[in-house]
């Protein structure tokens, strides 16, 4: 298992206490550290959904609020990286897919830390076949459901 450097935070919004209770702090490294190929230094923050809109709309000139933001600043020789995830975006989409909110979260964790280390869904089919191959290996690994079924 490779080494990680957690910064677990939470931002104020309202209902944050769902959210802290589904994301205690030994199970987001977990979630992390399946996904990740070498040692890494990642934050996660949660945030509200004026915050994350604001993310969203200043650094990828979308002007709404989007689950997950990865922002990736290296990949070797250490991923460090910040893992961005808009809470009442997480919950919405939980509850639309009929899926818990810790697993739904535990899904875009580890979606957002293949970002970090140059996984891309975005530049073509077979990149996104391979991502999402991946993710489902690693949530099945971690006991988890097909987040895409």
């Amino acid at each position: 298992m490779n080494a990680l450097q957690l910064s677990l935070q939470f931002a104020a919004f309202d209902g944050v206490s769902e959210h802290r209770a589904a994301l205690p702090r030994h199970k987001v490294a977990r979630w992390i550290r399946h996904a990740l190929e070498r040692d890494a230094e990642i934050t996660v923050r949660i945030v509200g959904g004026e915050e994350g809109q604001a993310l969203n709309r200043d650094y990828r000139q979308r002007d709404y609020a989007t689950n997950v933001l990865t922002f990736d600043y290296t990949q070797e020789p250490v991923v460090t990286a910040d893992l961005v995830l808009c809470a009442p975006v997480v919950a919405r989409e939980a509850r639309e897919n009929s899926k818990t909110l810790q697993a739904h979260y535990a899904h875009l964790l580890v979606h957002g830390t293949l970002h970090a280390q140059g996984w891309d869904h975005e530049t073509g089919e077979a990149d996104a076949e391979a991502m999402e191959a991946r993710e489902r290996e690693i949530m099945a690994r971690l006991g988890f459901d097909d987040p895409y079924a």
